[in-house]
């Protein structure tokens, strides 16, 4: 069947005539005749036009011919009890940028959940540091330290910084650059 023919049968299928059915998807009415006659063939515009109005109508049918006109024409599939309690069960959605930050943690330290790696033949496991290691005792002088590791971070510092952009509850964000 040519896609002119399949055009047809849409008209048949709305109980419209031409005139109405042009209106309808809002081309001009000598579009239509020229395409139901063969003498012209739809534009993908066209094409589109008829699938909005009639969204019950199947892409492959009205492009290709291949399968069926309707989507209410399809085959039922039947799902098996297990796997249709398995559709009730709503995915969790990934988190955004916006919810892996919380409000009461410093930005950047946002726990993700992840577990520690295992080593596998071949691969040595390098162990984090512990906690006790990292406390800072009583005799350490903290200005100092913090100082000169800021000073030392500064000093290191190979990249530069280009652009530093912060985002705000209500969708509004500022761009900041040195």
């Amino acid at each position: 069947m040519s896609l002119n023919e399949r055009i047809s049968k849409i008209i048949e299928y709305s109980n419209l005539t031409p005139s109405e059915f042009a209106d309808e998807i809002d081309v001009q009415r000598s579009s239509i005749s020229h395409i139901t006659s063969g003498r012209n063939k739809p534009s993908l515009e066209f094409i589109i036009k008829i699938k909005n109005r009639f969204p019950e109508l199947l892409w492959d049918w009205l492009v290709t011919g291949e399968g069926v006109m309707l989507k209410s024409e399809l085959p039922e599939v039947e799902i098996p009890e297990k796997a249709a309690e398995e559709e009730k069960i709503q995915p969790t959605p990934l988190p955004d940028l916006f919810t892996m930050i919380n409000e009461d943690e410093e930005f950047g330290t946002v726990e993700t959940g992840i577990s520690e790696p295992q080593a596998t033949a071949g691969e040595s496991l390098i162990s984090s540091p512990s906690k006790a290691s990292e406390k800072i005792s009583d005799s350490q002088r903290l200005e100092n330290s913090a100082e000169n590791l800021l000073a030392q971070a500064i000093g290191n510092q190979t990249h530069k910084i280009k652009r530093i952009v912060l985002f705000y509850e209500n969708g509004k964000f500022e761009s900041f650059e040195p």
